[in-house]
């Protein structure tokens, strides 16, 4: 089992931030999204926010893979259509390199 945390903001709009928490309540989730995330050996998934940035925590099995699931969102229209959605509320992090979204965190301090 290991642990990936990763960082990302929203655009800073209050509208638009009550409108992506809206869709990441469990009753307003596309079952698809969970079954992609399931599927790509994804135990545990938890995001927190602080004003418009984002955290996210992943556990997963030995058997998940950062290129797998790429490769697996990238050939799932219904996780294309999600991840299109949700960019409407997501701005890059001011150090992201052209493309990327979430990015991984480095771990400092471990007690």
């Amino acid at each position: 089992m290991e642990r990936f945390c990763f960082a990302l903001d929203l655009v800073d709009d209050e509208k638009l931030i009550a409108e992506y928490e809206h869709w990441h309540k469990a009753e307003n989730g596309w079952p698809e999204i969970r079954k992609s995330i399931l599927d790509a050996h994804i135990t545990a998934m938890e995001i927190y926010r602080t004003g418009n940035r984002l955290f996210m925590i992943m556990e997963v099995t030995d058997e998940y893979s950062v290129e797998q699931k790429a490769k697996m969102d990238a050939a799932n229209p219904k996780v294309q259509e999600w991840e299109q959605l949700m960019w409407k509320f997501q701005q890059a992090l001011p150090w992201a390199k052209p493309g990327e979204k979430w990015l991984a965190t480095k771990l400092i301090f471990q007690l």
